[in-house]
């Protein structure tokens, strides 16, 4: 990319699209398009081939999506696949229509088999099956990446897709119950030390393995990907470390400050074991994540304070 090439942000309002838009800006890209969903809606077929057609945007980042917690994806999964699929097929569609030279899509590691050798590296996909709970918003990312590897092998189209860990940072969504893990904790045990609550319950046994990764980290390696990498085989994003959900449970709470006791629900799912991906593939292209996790967990509250 140039420093003045025309990039379409889809979903810049969200957590993952707003920070690869402060990356651009860091980097000295200056002719950024956005559109918010009043003014877009990407779910309409027609209303996006219009403004492709219109645009004409040389690089696009696909970051728009419908997000939530294990509850959510759970609860609404008819929901989750619609809109997730319908707006990557209308976007990567028109992107090929019109011609955009470079497209990266971004999609999430729940892609990859529930109990998938860890930690999974990118050639694991589809090789057995998904974690029930979010199966419908898989199903949905495992389409919009084959779409672009299809585009490529068909068009020659240069579309490449990012599959990062679980994320977190500015903009997050802290909803009580349709936020990811780390926000919904972050929201659970500021409220409790507020109250003076003397307990905090949360999901499952605690045992459960997560990665985290602070997401300006992935809009460094989404930049970095652009200008870096092409492809059919999709990039893992994540730091390469885990940590148990009982762990960080008490660095959340620590990093708050809630000093009661955290107990557990084992009635409530814990959803899949453990959830570590591979990311040597991007440490060979010459990229690795900087923010640990206390940082960024603390970084994340601040964020949470100030809303």
């Amino acid at each position: 990319m140039k420093k003045n090439s025309k990039i379409y942000v889809a979903g810049h309002r969200g957590m993952v699209g707003s920070a690869i838009v402060r990356e651009l800006q860091r980097q000295g890209y200056d002719n950024i398009v956005t559109r918010t969903h009043s003014e877009l809606d990407l779910t309409d077929q027609k209303a996006v081939e219009e403004f492709f057609r219109e645009e004409k945007p040389e690089y696009v980042f696909l970051a728009a999506a419908k997000v939530g917690g294990i509850e959510a994806n759970n609860t609404q999964p008819a929901d989750f696949m619609w809109e997730n699929m319908t707006m990557e097929m209308n976007v990567i569609h028109s992107a090929w229509k019109n011609g955009v030279k470079k497209l990266e899509f971004l999609g999430s590691s729940c892609i990859y088999p529930r109990l998938a050798p860890q930690p999974m590296k990118e050639d694991c996909l589809l090789t057995s099956a998904l974690e029930p709970t979010n199966e419908a918003y898989a199903l949905a990312k495992i389409s919009g990446l084959k779409y672009c590897e299809y585009l490529n092998r068909q068009y020659g189209t240069d579309f490449i897709s990012v599959m990062p860990t679980n994320l977190y940072g500015p903009n997050d969504n802290y909803h009580p119950t349709h936020s990811h893990v780390l926000p919904a904790l972050i929201r659970r045990f500021h409220e409790a030390k507020v109250n003076g609550s003397s307990e905090v319950v949360c999901w499952g046994d605690g045992s459960p393995l997560r990665e985290f990764m602070y997401v300006d980290d992935l809009a460094s390696l989404c930049v970095f990907l652009m200008n870096n990498y092409s492809g059919n085989e999709t990039v893992n994003a994540g730091t390469g470390k885990e940590i148990t959900i009982k762990e960080l449970s008490e660095l959340v709470a620590k990093t708050v400050g809630f000093k009661g006791e955290i107990k557990w629900d084992t009635t409530k799912p814990n959803g899949t074991p453990r959830k570590l991906l591979d990311v040597s593939k991007a440490r060979r292209l010459g990229w690795t994540a900087t923010v640990d996790l206390p940082e960024g967990i603390r970084l994340a509250y601040n964020d949470f304070l100030s809303r």
